[in-house]
């Protein structure tokens, strides 16, 4: 049985959603990954849909949405994005913090700085 990892934010719109997305295309046959926040938007950060499209051909808003916590399986491995907003609060303590700034409203050369820095810790998970 695969353990569930859960990748959370506050709006799980950008960071989470990139994580859960990057964490199915490389390590999906190893862990089921999810993303939740305790809010929601209406749609994923565009920004972070485009720059996911380019670099790995990958349509997150064919696959994902925004969702809160209660939406999502109870995680084995719980993680927080990084606590910048405030950190969700989600019934127990995260498994890890992985302190990465919200790149929402920066360049691309930020959002991308962003997305390897979540591909280099999904491959040490």
């Amino acid at each position: 049985m695969a353990k569930k990892v859960a990748f959370l934010c506050v709006h799980n719109s950008c960071r989470s959603q990139i994580a859960e997305a990057l964490g199915k295309y490389l390590r999906g046959d190893e862990f089921d990954f999810y993303s939740a926040g305790t809010e929601t938007k209406p749609q994923i950060n565009q920004d972070a849909v485009r720059l996911m499209k380019r670099l790995y051909g990958i349509d997150m808003e064919q696959t994902q949405y925004s969702k809160t916590v209660e939406a999502i399986p109870a995680p084995d491995i719980a993680i927080s994005m990084g606590c910048d907003v405030g950190c969700p609060y989600m019934g127990r303590a995260f498994d890890d913090n992985w302190g990465l700034p919200d790149p929402t409203g920066q360049s691309d050369e930020v959002f991308v700085e962003v997305i390897r820095q979540i591909e280099d810790h999904i491959r040490k998970l």
